[in-house]
């Protein structure tokens, strides 16, 4: 059995932690939960750091459990937030438990065979048929408002001039109610979550100690941070999603391959199951060679192929090179489409009728007349310019300006034109 705290330790995840927490996990196998907000049905890179402390967990020996906000995420948590959610409808919220739990499955092991087999739970079940009058007899009783007012997620709100809701107000009380429950039904010794979440954490430890005379632990991780100062996981498109349907996986794979050299040293040891020793060596060969961006390939390939597939690693690196490298006309046939017009997003478009496009008599017509303007202003300028070998279509060269048109049309309606080595255009055919 490995040392989860260790392993947390030098992984820079480990924020702060209840007394006498490690000397429990020592003891054998301890079972701990982490709680997700169902607010979208599908985890953003941002639910990426409690994903990899449960799948740690669960590595190490340990039994993990991951919770699907089902009643909570009718409330919102109000936690380090600004002003309350948009309550949600329970079947939109059972539309996304279905895309997070479909996802969770990709990196905990939720196997009947073995002992220490992932588990999902949804608060729903035993909340659905709490009445308030009983919970507020049978758990509110227990934990004094003063105790709820220190928590600093309420005392910044009311700070703020905001204000607080009641409904957010008793989200502690439900989290920490979460925990109780957990721990009396399911054994569950442990809650983990993010450093925003130590006060509903130990909201949840006290319960369990007044209302079962039990005792229990917390852990909480760092909030991830960029060097530059801005909010991880969020580009101009907004956040970056584990569902290939919200961000490709070459999307995706390109988020990783840009972080910044301060980034890469820290996100390889958060988002990857990369050992010690791999990693510095990894740091080391960047260190020699920064210009290669060794931490940010293997970062991006590590992060892609967890989340994704081999499959899809392969093709963003495909599209990558396409791009930025030496590529064929099969490659670039070989991309679907999303992809495609991804790796060449900003790219000039163009459209012509396919009546048009099967008339062309020649290259030189399509680019220098069919087309307009936009590639080439005159036939003078685009005879020159295919003469000099500065022309290609689909990444095959063109030499000759009155040659037909031979190249196949991507995805049926897309033709790549290069101009020079830098200009793209996309000529697409309705």
């Amino acid at each position: 059995m490995n040392n989860f705290i260790e392993e947390l330790r030098w992984r820079g995840m480990l924020q702060d932690m209840t007394p006498e927490i490690e000397e429990h996990l020592n003891k054998g196998m301890a079972s701990a939960y982490l709680g997700f907000d169902p607010t979208a049905d599908s985890l953003h890179i941002g639910h990426l750091v409690g994903v990899m402390t449960l799948l740690h967990f669960q590595r190490a020996g340990h039994k993990p459990f991951a919770l699907v906000g089902g009643a909570t995420g009718m409330i919102g948590d109000p936690s380090f937030k600004s002003a309350e959610r948009n309550l949600l409808d329970k079947e939109t919220l059972d539309h996304n438990i279905a895309g997070i739990k479909k996802q969770l499955g990709k990196f905990l092991d939720f196997n009947q065979g073995s002992e220490n087999k992932a588990e999902l739970v949804n608060n729903h079940d035993w909340m659905a048929d709490f009445s308030f009058l009983d919970f507020i007899r049978d758990v509110g009783k227990h934990i004094t408002v003063n105790y709820m007012m220190s928590k600093d997620s309420v005392k910044r709100r009311l700070e703020e001039g905001n204000g607080l809701s009641f409904t957010e107000f008793t989200y502690q009380l439900i989290q920490g109610y979460d925990f109780y429950h957990l721990w009396k039904n399911k054994n569950v010794s442990v809650q983990l979550g993010g450093s925003d979440q130590w006060g509903n954490i130990v909201t949840g430890t006290e319960m369990i100690r007044r209302m079962g005379s039990g005792s229990a632990y917390a852990l909480t991780v760092p909030l991830i941070t960029k060097a530059d100062g801005t909010k991880f996981g969020k580009t101009e498109g907004g956040s970056v999603w584990l569902d290939p349907e919200k961000t490709s996986p070459y999307a995706f794979y390109q988020f990783w391959l840009n972080v910044s050299d301060e980034d890469a040293s820290k996100y390889i040891r958060i988002f990857t199951t990369l050992d010690k020793e791999t990693v510095e060596q990894l740091e080391k060969a960047h260190q020699e060679a920064p210009h290669l961006r060794a931490l940010q390939k293997e970062i991006a390939k590590q992060v892609t192929i967890m989340v994704h597939s081999e499959q899809d690693y392969e093709m963003a690196l495909k599209a990558s090179s396409i791009l930025f490298g030496k590529s064929s006309t099969e490659d670039l046939a070989s991309l679907d489409e999303r992809t495609f017009l991804q790796v060449f997003d900003g790219v000039p478009q163009v459209q012509i009728s396919k009546a048009d496009f099967e008339e062309t008599g020649s290259v030189l017509d399509l680019l220098a007349e069919k087309a307009g303007s936009a590639i080439f202003p005159s036939k003078g300028e685009g005879r020159k310019m295919i003469q000099g070998g500065g022309v290609s279509i689909n990444k095959e060269k063109i030499t000759d300006p009155n040659a037909a048109t031979a190249a196949s049309l991507l995805q049926n309606k897309y033709l790549l034109v290069q101009k020079g080595k830098k200009n793209y255009y996309i000529i697409e055919v309705i």
